[in-house]
């Protein structure tokens, strides 16, 4: 099978056949050699493919499913009760002064659109397995695809925020505008870190045994349970070269008024995952090539 990212050398003529006079000029099709450029206008151009992408996700996520979307609000908030039992009155584990409810589902609310970006993104490729053999397309379209489908669960299980800060009498503040540059954070570092695994897993099956492993790993790894006002400078500063510190953190300095504003955490945080994204799309492009052959 061919490689399916290719170049396109120049012109070259045709090699002459015996009884045929001139020689009608043809391309060659060759595969791409190192580094290629990431050609984000491509996908543009492919935009239309993207949202039923996109929409083919979230229709097939919840098809054939008793309680179709409900799941979307249902997973966070039995492990909010979860954490609030044994972490909040067990442990007596501080909340910032917030309700400890409240606070662990605001952690929870933008780790599960990560979370299930990054599970669903690493076994993307393998999954359109049929789809990448037939025709070309951009391919970075099928993992941007799956983490965006994931937005539909955000906001859904958001909304259940919303009800909560009612009950507890949380009232937003100016802050709220900020949410819109933490859930892009949240994008941009689940779609990085899944490009980097779902090149991986072309190449190395093992990868799709290790991602609930470093899931769980990273969601203890992030303040979802505790607060990062349990460090001090310059610790709490440095925790945020994990990308979902200052995603978490930014949620509820944004929504429930914390006196923890992410300050220098989220820049350390945003340069992170602007290196784990620029550097997984490149290395995704290089390894494109070879997808066809491999899934």
């Amino acid at each position: 099978m061919t490689n399916n990212v290719a170049t396109v050398s120049e012109v070259e003529p045709r090699p002459s056949t015996p009884g045929r006079t001139g020689a009608a000029p043809y391309l060659r099709i060759e595969p791409s050699k190192g580094w290629v450029a990431l050609k984000v206008r491509e996908l543009w151009e492919y935009r239309e493919l993207l949202y039923f992408l996109v929409w083919r996700d979230v229709k097939v996520r919840y098809k054939q499913t008793v309680l179709g979307a409900t799941w979307a609000i249902i997973q966070p908030f039995f492990t909010m009760l979860v954490f609030s039992l044994f972490f909040g009155r067990l442990a007596k584990m501080p909340s910032d002064g917030i309700p400890y409810p409240i606070f662990s589902y605001a952690g929870l609310v933008p780790w599960m659109f990560f979370a299930h970006g990054l599970s669903q993104t690493s076994n993307s490729i393998v999954g359109s397995a049929g789809l990448i053999t037939k025709v070309y397309f951009p391919r970075l379209a099928i993992p941007l695809a799956t983490v965006l489908s994931g937005v539909v669960d955000f906001l859904l299980a958001f909304s259940v925020l919303l009800l909560m800060m009612l009950y507890y009498g949380v009232v937003p503040t100016i802050n709220m505008l900020w949410l819109p540059v933490f859930l892009l954070l949240a994008l941009v570092t689940s779609l990085g870190v899944g490009l980097w695994l779902s090149a991986l897993n072309v190449e190395y099956r093992d990868v799709r045994y290790m991602v609930p492993f470093i899931t769980q790993f990273w969601m203890f790894a992030t303040p979802i349970v505790y607060p990062s006002s349990l460090l001090s400078e310059p610790w709490r500063t440095l925790y945020g070269v994990n990308p979902m510190v200052g995603v978490v953190e930014g949620f509820r300095w944004a929504l429930l008024g914390t006196n923890t504003a992410p300050g220098p955490m989220i820049a350390v945080s945003t340069l992170v995952a602007l290196v784990v994204l620029v550097g997984g799309a490149y290395y995704f492009r290089r390894m494109e090539k070879k997808f066809a052959d491999k899934v």
